[in-house]
């Protein structure tokens, strides 16, 4: 999600799952050929297994830009066919490469060619008015473009279970107005893996609940989790013991241990971020990590102190040392009861 799951926010997100695979926000081709490459493609060695997400239509930069990806070690590439925004539709990428099924499987094959690590492709159901679940073309148009990217080499696809409406809806109206289809895409996983047997379609749209995840777990081969993981952190907690237990393990326990654990990896990764703005003489800003865990203590007693000191910006810019991480996650929690007090030093 772009501006959203940066670097800071997967650092976050991977002391909460090891399991997991966490994917960056999404990078334009243009990004990377014509702009600051370590900026966009820099991240902490904690974050493995991570996968660049990839956002281009020109199956040459898309081959560079992969390169660049396995240079700087990430574990797979992901092009993004499923972004319905109209800045991304003027760039010619994102949803509206569904209608190019011939274009994407010539990126994939060039992104293919040119390094080792899989490529998969992110899409949406279909575009527009088309309903896959009730036309036999519309169906036919989805399966398509999924054999076309699995023929040149992709080795999964992530299927966004609504439609994708290219003019007269927003992005955010495209996450919500037209109708999720989860039982089209289990069907198109299906029938998919009856030529591709070893292609791995993962589901994704809508995904509020591990609950929900686990009743479709065996309908699919993963889940891609966005919004929900974002805003409601906690229940990333319990994705180790789902995969694990191939989707039995649906619920998790918030406890306090867990919760003076996840300080303490909070209070670690800011430092470490610290000492590199100092080592690279970057500034340094608390603000761009804090604003991701915002909700982590959602539904906790004394959390709208947390969230608002979190928020905080000018006592955000005064945290200019490593003490003073230390002091501000501990002064953050002071409301929080039981929770709040966490021993860093015995750490």
């Amino acid at each position: 999600m772009m501006e959203w799951t940066d670097r800071h926010c997967r650092s976050f997100h991977r002391a909460l799952t090891t399991e997991a695979v966490l994917y960056t926000e999404m990078v334009t081709t243009g990004a990377l050929m014509h702009g600051d490459v370590p900026r966009h493609l820099d991240y902490s060695q904690d974050q493995h297994p991570v996968v660049l997400q990839l956002g281009g239509s020109e199956p040459n930069d898309l081959a560079r830009s992969a390169e660049l990806a396995q240079q700087w070690g990430y574990d797979e590439i992901d092009l993004n066919c499923g972004c319905p925004s109209e800045r991304v539709q003027r760039g010619a990428f994102g949803a509206c490469l569904m209608a190019e099924p011939k274009l994407v499987a010539d990126c994939v094959k060039a992104m293919q060619n040119a390094v080792d690590i899989p490529i998969s492709v992110k899409h949406r159901l279909g575009l527009d008015s088309m309903d896959a679940a009730n036309s036999e073309k519309d169906y036919q148009f989805a399966l398509d473009f999924i054999m076309a990217v699995a023929d040149a080499g992709a080795s999964q696809v992530t299927i966004h279970a609504r439609n994708a409406v290219l003019k007269g809806l927003s992005p955010k109206e495209n996450r919500s107005k037209p109708p999720l289809r989860y039982e089209v895409a289990a069907k198109l996983r299906l029938d998919a893996q009856k030529q591709f047997p070893n292609l791995k379609v993962l589901l994704n749209g809508g995904l509020e609940s591990n609950d929900q995840i686990a009743g479709h777990w065996h309908d699919f081969d993963g889940f891609m989790v966005g919004r929900a993981a974002y805003h409601f952190p906690a229940m990333l907690l319990g994705w180790d013991d789902m995969i694990n237990t191939n989707g039995d393990a649906a619920g998790y326990l918030f406890s306090e241990t867990e919760w003076h654990r996840i300080q303490i990896a909070l209070v670690k990764q800011v430092q470490s971020w610290f000492d590199e703005c100092q080592a690279k003489g970057k500034p340094f800003y608390i603000g761009a990590f804090t604003r991701h865990i915002l909700g982590l203590a959602h539904g906790r007693a004394g959390s709208r102190y947390w969230r608002q000191r979190l928020s905080d910006h000018h006592a955000l810019a005064k945290v200019q040392s490593k003490a003073a991480i230390l002091d501000f996650f501990i002064d953050a929690s002071l409301t929080l009861g039981d929770w709040a007090a966490f021993d860093f030093e015995s750490a």
